[in-house]
């Protein structure tokens, strides 16, 4: 969300290669209206959308408008749905049935948590997960919508390895080896696919051995092989571990989505728009092929991560945490790419319309006179407060002179707050100006308008009383 370039493109946008959907997440201080998400999914012939949650007011919006959609349940609900089915009874009732009409929402999974066995976890999911799963699939049976609805779990790839012996050495990891056959058996006697979440960048990022050419698909990498079959690229060799993983667990006929991939473009030396650009212009075209792996024959259902920046993720993993977006925060797209990856990549993604934003106007640095501690303090509170994550590494903002950063940090808070005059004073050093404070290809953005009134009094207060009705059920279940 922190790019801001001019571009005149022509635009033609002619479909996108078949199964390709795209997350969605809302980890920001302003989010675009669902209106201007389900506009951008059509103007880019993007049919597929994954959620991270079930939120009913966002959700009618993608009624009648021909998208698919996969719900989310969040990791903290897992333990409650595992614990008694009744409360997999009210989820189903409460997201999906009242969806589910002529004209309504084309919800064709449910993502029950999200990669609930990370290591990082240290085991807190394994024993409520598999039940919810089963807890869920059940009662959307009971409900009637067993045949159009499938439960399944978004699993980070980290789940399974191949112990250095290249795919065909794939299998589940030891510490959570039989829950994975429990819920890969589970998901072939249900139809329901497995969904992984893949990131090359993250190979080359957290890796410094790790062959830069082969988190991409330019046919530069040093090929890998692993006995008659020859790897070019991190994404084939680590769906086919999968395959030998699901293959050692008796389930290999399990259909396989790929439920993130993407590249960022901030907060990391090789998180750039060019490397962006660079890996989605070689995806697209790898995916057009509608081929799958040497090992996985079938076409492959591909979420791209994400649609739009989120400038409140957690930065533990890494400052690019709040850079995937392929649009920025306002729907603006970064870099010119073909999804179809069959035309032209010099074509830019059709960017949201009708966005609204606050005034137009920045905080910046005042340039007074002051001590080098009291700049010190006042940058760190809103670093802390805001999002500085654009200032770091090797992207646009990292160029800036040191009273352009200053600008930028206390800029990115006072939008963030809704452009609160409050927030832009920091002890005097700062001042609101009209004029346009963005430096060179570093944005300094404009608070979105997002007008909460249209969800006051009307269908704000529907679903905040059948959220509440089912948090006061599960409280006296409890």
């Amino acid at each position: 969300m922190k790019r801001a370039w001019v571009w005149v493109w022509v635009v033609v946008v002619v479909g996108v290669a078949e199964g390709l959907g795209v997350n969605w997440g809302n980890q920001a201080a302003q989010n675009l209206h669902p209106r201007n998400i389900v506009q951008m999914l059509k103007d880019n012939n993007i049919s597929k959308v994954k959620l991270f949650d079930s939120d009913a007011w966002v959700v009618k919006h993608f009624a009648g408008t021909g998208i698919e959609v996969m719900l989310g349940i969040p990791n903290l609900h897992l333990a409650s749905l595992a614990d008694r089915y009744k409360h997999a009874k009210e989820w189903v009732k409460a997201n999906l049935t009242r969806h589910i009409h002529e004209g309504g929402v084309d919800i064709k999974y449910v993502a029950v948590g999200n990669e609930p066995f990370l290591k990082a976890y240290n085991g807190s999911n394994l024993q409520t997960t598999y039940p919810a799963l089963w807890n869920i699939q059940k009662a959307i049976n009971e409900a009637g919508l067993g045949d159009k609805i499938k439960a399944t779990i978004p699993q980070n790839a980290d789940v399974y390895d191949s112990g250095n012996k290249g795919p065909s050495g794939g299998d589940f990891r030891s510490d959570i080896r039989a829950t994975m056959k429990q819920i890969v058996q589970f998901l072939r006697d249900n139809n329901a696919p497995f969904v992984v979440n893949i990131y090359p960048f993250l190979s080359l990022s957290l890796n410094p051995d790790f062959p830069i050419e082969f988190a991409f698909f330019s046919g530069g990498a040093q090929p890998v092989q692993d006995g008659p079959i020859t790897y070019t690229n991190m994404l084939e060799a680590n769906l086919d571990t999968l395959v030998w993983s699901l293959r050692r667990a008796g389930s290999g006929n399990v259909p396989i989505i790929v439920g993130e991939i993407g590249w960022p473009t901030d907060g990391d030396k090789y998180a750039t728009v060019d490397l962006a650009k660079k890996f989605y212009d070689g995806f697209f075209k790898k995916i057009s092929t509608s081929k799958g792996t040497p090992l996985y024959k079938d076409e492959i259902e591909y979420y791209l991560f994400g649609l739009t920046d989120e400038n409140m993720k957690s930065i533990a993993p890494g400052d690019f945490e709040r850079h995937w977006g392929i649009f920025r925060y306002d729907g603006q797209p970064k870099f010119p790419t073909d999804f179809t990856g069959k035309g032209s990549n010099k074509t830019m993604p059709v960017a949201a319309k009708n966005v609204k934003y606050l005034e137009r106007k920045w905080c910046v640095y005042a340039n007074n006179s002051e001590t080098t501690d009291q700049l010190s303090a006042s940058m760190e509170y809103a670093c802390t407060n805001g999002d500085c994550t654009a200032l770091k590494y090797g992207g646009p903002c990292s160029k800036l002179d040191n009273s352009s950063k200053i600008s930028y940090a206390y800029n990115m808070l006072f939008q963030m707050m809704y452009q609160d005059v409050e927030t832009c004073d920091f002890g005097g050093l700062a001042k609101i100006v009209t004029r346009n404070a963005t430096v060179g290809n570093c944005l300094f953005p404009i608070s979105l308008n997002t007008d909460w009134a249209w969800r006051v009094g009307t269908d704000v207060t529907s679903t905040f009383l059948l959220a509440l009705l089912v948090s006061l059920l599960l409280l006296l279940d409890s």
